[in-house]
């Protein structure tokens, strides 16, 4: 079963940076769009950044010029660099890869960032 392995949260200071990935265990075959999303406490889950296949992305405007997206597909990995982080970035984040059939989900890595 193809498990998606997130790393590179902790705790950083506003302004601060932090890179997150996300690694597909197996391989994902029509994979259309790798997504990040975050769920602040006592918030719903909200999509934070896109990559297309054709490698468009796409942000929502909070994190606009200060979170880019990327991806390695030799290792089906999809990263979110974070910079200029404020304290309303905290959450936790969770990747998400979409094929034709089936949407895979990480477990989660808690940013939290404070002073």
């Amino acid at each position: 079963q193809v498990q998606l392995v997130e790393s590179g949260g902790g705790l950083v200071q506003p302004g601060g940076s932090l890179r997150l990935s996300c690694a597909a265990s197996g391989s994902i075959v029509s994979i259309y769009a790798m997504n990040w999303y975050r769920q602040a406490p006592g918030k719903q889950r909200e999509l934070v950044a896109t990559i297309f296949s054709a490698g468009i992305t796409n942000y929502a405007d909070s994190v606009k010029g200060r979170f880019a997206i990327s991806r390695d597909n030799t290792k089906n990995t999809v990263y979110l660099q974070m910079n200029s982080l404020k304290a309303e970035d905290t959450a936790v984040y969770y990747c998400n890869f979409r094929s034709l059939s089936s949407n895979f989900w990480g477990q989660g890595t808690q940013v939290t960032v404070s002073s």
